[in-house]
């Protein structure tokens, strides 16, 4: 930029006064038929786009420059949006012909990654979030905003809670208030693109106000959020935030909806991240929404991630899903013809939002009109369906009639994207238009007319109509018949053998004629703008079609998954136990070679007989993906899907917490072990009597006895906590498995195995009982260790087997219990009495995992002296 005491040039002038209204944004500033970018803006760009950096003399300064065509917008914009720049377009306001000094130019268009509304940018099976937190003084509030679907969200409550909606809702911008800017980078580092807004838009008041004035309400009591005093805040900083990014016409966005917490699955950020839900650390990973979504509008995929990032914990809603499907399944034919009108439908959802922003085009608004025609027979066939809930809900999609019938008045079928192209308007909508047209578009018949009738007229047998650029129009009079000529005819030429005239009727013909292109642009862009305005009577209408297509979409996916991967019907129910009769993991059966088949498990938990399942087996066995299996399969059944599993009786889990596989945290500074143990913390501190708690390998980050002494009192943890949380707990360590000897709800399971001369065969198959080996040194070998390194191996087993027996460590284990429990007879020693008092005055219920580890730290040691004594 120029600096001061250099002359500015009037064009970098008038660039840096736009700039300084928008420093936090990258400026694409129009200059003919390129967008320029300078400076700062420039280097960034250049880096980005893959786009050479020059350098200009500006007023005596030396200035980086990076542009690219005017036309090629679409495709550098969606890459500068993507890469989280904010990018503010600012066009040329006047025709550059029509003006002697500067082009005014502005700012048309801000562009961010969480406010885009332009098709190159938004991904059409995912929303596009914008999303809000705020730091209250005990809560968070968060608030989600679609400013392309017109979906509007909030939600409040502990750091946990907008952990888990964040990891769920993926939003592609973050605000965040400036005073809270190193809370949040603390905890999420660059996960999410974030812009820091002023403390002020993070005020109570402020919030109420912009969203009242939205709304056009008095009160915020109709949408059921009055009490979230931090979602309210935060609802309001992302409305203010369109407002600051120009964008005023969202009449889309009629409605704002609580993510009620207590109606949907808990699931942390290392849940959602171990399931594999939406992501995959595996470059060609496939995730469980690869697998169960097979929507086919872009309604229905973004609905069907919603479902998966909500589960239900209400057995009469996933009832009616079920219901549903399990009736398409059943009626081929009717799921075909389903399947068959929602293959028709563009993305109603998103068109209609594109009307009340008013940046829809003819073809789009033509698409819309299709689309709804093709709901019509889709809401008939749910209406004749035998099922009642799928006919109510076809009941409940409108005809939009009114609509249809205007925009098939106003508008040609063959439309274009551009108005400004023209015929786009249909005929016979405008007389003026009709006539405009025939005048451009029908000149030589007009002026045929016009000849037969002065022929006549004047009784001038050869009479002859042309034109030419000295004098426009003229009728051309053979010598012969010039006597003939009226009054009123004015001759402009001579020629040899003839005369030239003009006449007023070819005067205002001229005119007409040549106004006339000109007009029928301005004309067809009226009344297209007169189309979109009205329009916008139908958002509602429209959007609630968009949501009930969408359900039918995903319970029609729901059907088609079923049939195509055998699954089957799960109960749902309100009991604490879970039964499932050869379960299989929904991704992994996918993946299997063609021809092999998958190893189905039995599972069964509750909270009475048969809590915890201790599951022993060698690495590579398939512990992991029976746990895993065991959680996407409840996850599935709480959708509202059916399962992969012959049988599954499953009562309502309101939590799945799950402890699988070891990642660092080395960016955070944090090892293995560290991010091992602040997992299983954070399960500890959550559990409730509907938890399901899936624990993998928990302990290896550690040494071998720190390992097995941390499982073991985690396993102890879980067995005694009042809550009686189903566990699947699968380990390595198969001294863990003694535990079901004095603990009576742990069983123990192992992943069979097949021992060979040499070699060991992986039967995946989940049986009763403990294992005793591990096949680590089996597993080197098929992994291609050398066979120096396998040999070495075995004896130094051998000699370790020899001299740190398990049974050793066990029995040492079993000691310690031991003695807790006899020394508890001995009740008249005052030692005894001492704990007793202490065990009595410790409030359970608020006590940490932590204080409860050092109390019990604590009471041993007193044992420990006494014994010493």
């Amino acid at each position: 930029m120029a600096k001061s005491g250099k002359k500015e040039t009037p064009l970098m002038k008038q660039y840096n006064s736009i700039k300084a209204k928008y420093p936090d944004a990258l400026l694409l500033f129009r200059v003919g038929d390129f967008y320029e970018t300078f400076g700062e803006d420039a280097v960034r760009a250049a880096k980005i786009l893959g786009i050479v950096l020059t350098q200009r003399n500006n007023g005596g300064d030396r200035t980086e420059l990076a542009g690219f065509p005017h036309h090629s917008l679409h495709t550098y914009l969606p890459k500068l949006v993507k890469a989280g720049e904010r990018v503010a377009i600012c066009d040329q306001l006047e025709d550059p012909k029509q003006t002697k000094t500067i082009v005014k130019r502005g700012v048309t268009e801000l562009v961010t990654p969480g406010v885009a509304l332009n098709d190159d940018i938004l991904r059409s099976r995912s929303n596009n979030f914008l999303c809000a937190v705020h730091y209250g003084k005990k809560e968070l509030g968060i608030a989600f905003l679609d400013v392309s679907t017109g979906e509007f969200l909030t939600a409040q409550g502990n750091e946990e809670h907008i952990d888990k909606l964040l990891q769920n809702f993926n939003p592609s911008e973050v605000l965040i208030s400036k005073k809270h800017k190193k809370e949040y980078l603390d905890t999420y580092q660059k996960e999410y693109h974030s812009f820091f807004l002023e403390d002020w838009v993070y005020q109570e008041d402020y919030a109420q106000e912009t969203l009242n004035k939205h709304f056009k309400t008095s009160s915020l009591k109709g949408f059921g959020i009055d009490h979230l005093r931090e979602g309210i805040i935060a609802a309001g900083a992302a409305l203010h935030y369109l407002s600051e990014t120009q964008h005023t016409q969202l009449n889309h966005i009629n409605t704002i909806n609580r993510i009620a917490q207590e109606s949907y699955v808990w699931m942390d950020r290392f849940t959602i991240r171990n399931l594999e839900l939406y992501q995959t650390p595996q470059q060609q990973g496939v995730t469980l929404l690869d697998v169960i979504d097979k929507t086919i509008s872009p309604m229905g995929g973004r609905l069907m991630k919603r479902w998966l990032a909500l589960p239900l914990k209400d057995p009469k809603q996933i009832l009616e899903r079920q219901e549903i499907t399990a009736f398409l399944i059943g009626e081929e034919t009717l799921l075909e013809k389903i399947l068959h009108h929602i293959k028709q439908l563009s993305d109603i959802e998103r068109l209609i939002s594109k009307v009340a922003t008013g940046k829809i085009n003819p073809r789009e608004v033509i698409q819309l009109k299709n689309s709804l025609e093709a709901i019509i027979p889709l809401k008939q066939l749910a209406i004749n369906s035998e099922n009642e809930t799928l006919s109510r809900l076809g009941q409940q999609i409108g005809d939009c009639e009114a609509l249809r019938t205007r925009i098939k008045e106003m508008l040609n079928e063959e439309a274009p994207v551009n108005i400004a192209k023209g015929d786009a308007i249909a005929q016979g909508y405008s007389e003026e238009l009709d006539e405009l047209r025939a005048l451009a578009f029908s000149g030589k018949d007009y002026l045929d007319a016009m000849l037969e009738r002065e022929m006549k007229a004047t009784g001038i047998p050869s009479l002859k109509i042309s034109s030419n650029n000295v004098f426009g129009y003229y009728i051309e009079v053979r010598n012969t018949h010039k006597d003939k000529v009226p009054e009123g005819w004015v001759r402009k030429q001579t020629l040899v053998s003839a005369e030239r005239y003009i006449t007023e009727e070819l005067k205002e013909y001229e005119a007409k004629i040549l106004g006339a292109e000109e007009k029928i642009g301005i004309l067809e862009q009226q009344i297209f703008t007169q189309l979109v305005v009205w329009m916008q009577e139908y958002i509602s209408e429209v959007k609630k079609n968009a949501t009930l297509v969408a359900r039918i979409d995903c319970l029609a996916g729901f059907a088609v998954l079923a049939k195509e991967n055998n699954y089957t019907r799960p109960n749902v129910n309100d009991s604490c136990d879970l039964e499932i009769k050869e379960g299989r993991h929904p991704v992994i059966e996918k993946q299997l070679p063609p021809g092999e088949p998958y190893i189905a498990n039995d599972v069964r938990l509750d909270r009475d007989a048969q809590q915890l399942i201790m599951i022993t087996g060698p690495n590579m066995s398939g512990k992991s993906a029976i746990l895993r299996q065991t959680a996407l399969i409840v996850l599935l059944a709480q959708m509202g899907s059916f399962v992969p599993a012959t049988a599954a009786d499953i009562g309502v889990v309101d939590k799945i917490f799950t402890r699988v596989g070891a990642s660092d945290n080395i960016s955070m500074g944090e090892s293995t072990f560290m991010v091992e143990m602040n997992e299983t913390a954070s399960i500890l501190n959550n559990i409730s009597d509907r938890s399901l708690v899936l624990l993998d390998e928990i302990g290896r980050g550690t040494s071998t006895y720190d390992g097995i002494s941390i499982a073991w009192a985690i396993a102890e943890y879980l067995h005694e906590h009042p809550s009686r949380a189903k566990t699947l707990f699968a380990t390595h360590y198969h001294e863990l498995n003694e535990m079901s000897e004095t603990f009576e709800r742990i069983k123990n399971y192992n992943v069979s195995v097949k021992e060979l001369k040499d070699n060991v065969l992986f039967l995946r198959k989940l049986v009763p009982g403990g294992s005793e080996h591990s096949f680590g040194i089996h597993v080197a070998r098929m992994a291609g260790m050398p066979n120096q390194v396998i040999n070495r191996a075995n004896k130094i087993l051998a000699k370790l087997e020899k001299s740190h027996s398990s049974e050793e460590l066990t029995s040492k284990l079993q000691d310690a219990r031991d003695e807790m429990q006899l020394s508890f007879f001995n009740l008249d020693d005052p030692l005894l009495e001492e704990i007793k008092q202490e065990i009595l005055h410790t409030d359970i219920d608020t006590l940490t995992p932590v204080e409860a580890l050092m109390k019990l730290n604590e009471i041993k040691r007193m044992l420990l002296k006494k014994k010493q004594a």
